[in-house]
């Protein structure tokens, strides 16, 4: 995984209080990108660590202490013509805003979330703290590309006892990532037998704590051999839901896409809502709605999975109770390609952006 703890020098940070928000730019300890690649590991660590504290902060607080929280991830990608763009931060705002609202958190204002996610880029950009596009990304499709993560996340404010959050923090941070996925001998993914989310719960806000459950049983599927673990439904546990962290697609033989249908045990994800969109623009039939375990054995020809990490990234196989099924004969099928590959050239500027979908940072 391409996810590594080393945030940029700038960060944002809000506090609600009074009935509103007030926010900072805070620039943290740093050397130039090229001095700091030259450090050795204790430097780089011993740098890291000073970044990542705040000792103005309460350590004792409802989301250390119960996973009281929530968060988005997004993008800056670079631009094959120069520069850096985000990928719908429009649309992370929103949700982050309706992920607080469910958490009974006094919810962070959508245009200063985008002003807080483009500044913090350019700042960090301003200091060199940039991922610079490379060419050779082309060659597989950018599965293996670089850019820029944006992570807002809420932190509570200091508490020992059950409770809400009245007035917590918002901080953004960003960080250098590049693939999500391993991309090694396996694509394949296993049914998992864990629960990821049950009706009337947190499924659908992107809730820290949600995401215990999909480290377990990621971290079991890898062990397996495989690279994804798939979710079934906690109800009937017939019916897919999601990924370890990602939204399911499957491509089938009659030339229909499905993905499971959004409720309170499903994210809606971003990346998600833009492949059924780019899809119904090509005259396929798109159908949002329940899906079995059986239907997706017997009618699957491609199988892919979407997030603002995953890109649109294609399964090779799925196992369910033991009982192997491969998809378009464990090849990345033409579908599920040209998905992909339009999805990577709209983010790093190598398709037109005819959607609006990119906000231009430098």
């Amino acid at each position: 995984m391409a996810f590594a703890l080393n945030t940029y020098p700038i960060i944002y940070r809000a506090k609600f209080s009074d009935g509103k928000w007030a926010g900072e730019y805070l620039e943290k300890p740093h050397k130039t990108q090229e001095e700091e690649a030259a450090m050795s590991e204790q430097e780089r660590e011993k740098l890291e660590n000073s970044r990542n504290c705040y000792a103005d902060m309460p350590l004792v607080n409802y989301t250390s202490q119960y996973g009281l929280a929530c968060f988005e991830g997004l993008k800056a990608f670079p631009q094959k013509k120069g520069g850096l763009a985000i990928f719908r931060p429009d649309q992370n705002a929103a949700r982050f805003y309706r992920s607080m609202e469910g958490l009974c958190m006094p919810p962070f204002p959508e245009k200063i979330f985008l002003e807080a996610c483009v500044e913090t880029v350019k700042r960090n950009a301003a200091l060199g703290f940039f991922t610079r596009y490379n060419s050779s990304w082309e060659k597989d499709s950018f599965m293996t590309a670089d850019s820029v993560y944006i992570r807002p996340f809420t932190m509570a404010e200091g508490g020992i006892g059950v409770n809400l959050s009245n007035e917590p923090y918002v901080m953004v941070i960003n960080t250098p990532v590049s693939s999500y996925f391993s991309h090694g001998s396996s694509d394949s993914a296993v049914v998992t037998d864990r629960i990821r989310a049950t009706p009337k719960g947190t499924g659908w806000i992107k809730a820290c704590s949600n995401y215990v459950i999909s480290a377990l049983a990621k971290s079991e599927a890898l062990q397996a051999g495989y690279m994804e673990c798939v979710f079934l439904d906690a109800t009937h546990r017939k019916y897919i839901e999601e990924g370890s962290s990602c939204n399911i697609f499957f491509y089938l033989k009659s030339g229909e896409l499905i993905t499971p249908e959004l409720g309170d045990t499903i994210l809606p994800g971003i990346t998600r809502a833009s492949i059924i969109e780019l899809a119904r623009d090509r005259g396929v039939k798109v159908s949002e709605r329940k899906v079995s375990i059986d239907e997706v054995l017997e009618e699957t020809k491609e199988c892919f999975v979407s997030g603002t990490a995953a890109g649109a990234t294609p399964l090779s196989s799925l196992t369910y109770q033991g009982k192997k099924v491969a998809f378009n004969n464990g090849k990345v099928g033409e579908f599920t390609a040209e998905i992909r590959d339009t999805i990577k050239g709209i983010q790093y500027g190598t398709l037109a952006d005819t959607k609006g979908w990119m906000t231009s940072v430098i």
